[in-house]
């Protein structure tokens, strides 16, 4: 029988180290290379569980610094968690930071490439698909420029046609909405519809309480590094806006 449990998240805790002296020259460097180095710890995931069945479409929510992107580049193995258990069934295709894993020195075309290749389609079939990519990110007349010379929206647009396009089984959105203009937007929620409708996973990071109303299957938020509540998404969209923005309700 077919594992239905797409995502598994045991315990899982983050640490990241923040050195207290910025070195900003080579000879403050060479200064402070043989002081004791002092840093403080920030937590940025504390002992986080759940489980994403397959074909569910969850939305997390939570305030800047809860540990929302930290957790999903830890889902999509961009970051390591120091301990706890990360159990993925399916393959996955994340959209991260606008522009992660592109190089500003290559062109739109050269990225499609590499970042298509880096989730795994081979070349035969990112050829069979280009036109398809370059027509919904809508930068067709730039793509021989280097990405360096893209806006954010214009990278944004690219890199969320390239996770799209992947058919991979379990897809990663932080803030896709949050970048690009009306039009974008409007695809980007076509696109959901669609996967809903054919039963993909989808975990969404977003501050858009409406997209998760109308969206999301289950709803998570995260404060503090810790998650503080799940369930309906109605639920946890009308406390969480109790807790934080209380003049909004």
């Amino acid at each position: 029988m077919n594992d239905p449990v797409a995502i598994s998240v045991k315990k899982l805790n983050k640490v990241f180290r923040i050195p207290h002296q910025k070195i900003d020259s080579m000879r403050r460097a060479f200064v402070t290379a043989f002081k004791k180095k002092s840093y403080e710890t920030f937590n940025a995931l504390d002992n986080v569980s759940f489980e994403v069945k397959k074909g569910e479409f969850l939305g997390i929510i939570g305030r800047n610094g809860s540990g929302k992107s930290t957790l999903l580049k830890i889902l999509a193995g961009v970051y390591s968690a120091d301990s706890g258990e990360v159990i993925i069934n399916g393959r996955i295709s994340p959209f991260l930071e606008l522009g992660i894993g592109f190089n500003p020195e290559l062109t739109g075309r050269d990225n499609v490439y590499l970042n298509a290749t880096v989730l795994g389609l081979s070349t035969k079939t990112i050829n069979r698909k280009f036109d398809e990519i370059v027509d919904f990110s809508e930068i067709r007349r730039f793509i021989d420029q280097q990405v360096k010379n893209y806006s954010s929206g214009m990278q944004a647009r690219l890199a969320f046609s390239v996770a799209i396009h992947a058919e991979r089984d379990i897809l990663l959105m932080d803030e896709v909405l949050a970048v690009g203009d009306m039009s974008f937007t409007e695809k980007c929620l076509s696109v959901f519809r669609n996967f809903k409708e054919n039963g993909r996973t989808i975990i969404l990071v977003t501050h858009s309480m409406d997209v998760v109303k109308d969206f999301c299957d289950r709803a998570l938020i995260l404060d503090q590094s810790r998650i503080l509540n799940e369930g309906d998404p109605k639920k946890m969209v009308k406390e969480y806006s109790e807790l934080f923005h209380p003049d909004k309700c």
